[in-house]
Parts: C-alpha cells; sequence; structure tokens
C-alpha cells in the first residue's frame, strides 16, 4: 500500500512542477481554464494522450493501471504520458524550440 502512495504522491508531485512551471498569469481561474483549452486541443489531435492524462493525474491510477483501462502497454502509457506532458506545457507557456505545433503527437 506504502508503494502505491508513493507511486502516486511522486506523480503528482511531478506534475504539479511541470504545472506551476506552466502558469499562464496569477489567476488559478484562469490558469485551470487555460489546462482546460489545452487539454482540448490535445484531445483533437491524440484524445488518448488526453485520457493517460486524466487517469494518471487527475485519477491517481498507475502506469499499469491505465495500461489495463486502456488496453495497450505500459510502454505506450509512458509515451504517451512523456509526450503529453511536453505537449501540455508548451501549450501552456508558448515556449517551443522549433516552433509552434513542431511536436509529434500522432500515433
Amino acid at each position: 500500500m506504502h508503494d502505491v502512495i508513493t507511486s502516486n504522491a511522486d506523480a503528482a508531485c511531478s506534475m504539479s512542477r511541470w504545472m506551476r512551471a506552466a502558469v499562464v498569469g496569477g489567476d488559478p481561474g484562469a490558469d485551470l481554464v487555460a489546462l482546460d483549452d489545452a487539454l482540448n486541443a490535445l484531445a483533437r489531435v491524440d484524445p488518448r494522450k488526453v485520457r493517460v492524462v486524466e487517469m494518471r493525474f487527475f485519477g491517481g491510477l498507475s502506469v499499469e493501471e491505465t495500461a489495463m483501462v486502456l488496453k495497450v502497454s505500459p510502454v505506450t502509457v509512458r509515451r504517451d504520458w512523456s509526450s503529453a506532458k511536453i505537449w501540455l506545457y508548451r501549450e501552456l507557456t508558448g515556449e517551443t524550440d522549433d516552433g509552434p505545433g513542431s511536436l509529434e503527437t500522432g500515433r
């Protein structure tokens, strides 16, 4: 049980760190709207990545649990989780090294 709690806490802390770094303004309500907009934009490109974010960050599911629900491999969940975080960070901050929309999000 301790491992599950620790794993969920680590995932939440990791996600919180990059979300804090991606804060658009000083208003938390505006930040939530921006996050919702970014998730909706990602859903238009790759809905599975949004499902992974919802399950991992908001639902607290492990990689393995998320993989079982989505009927994909844990490696696919890790890859989706990683690229979704990068995509959302870039969307929320407007920062890119290669220009807007350069990160591949397709399957």
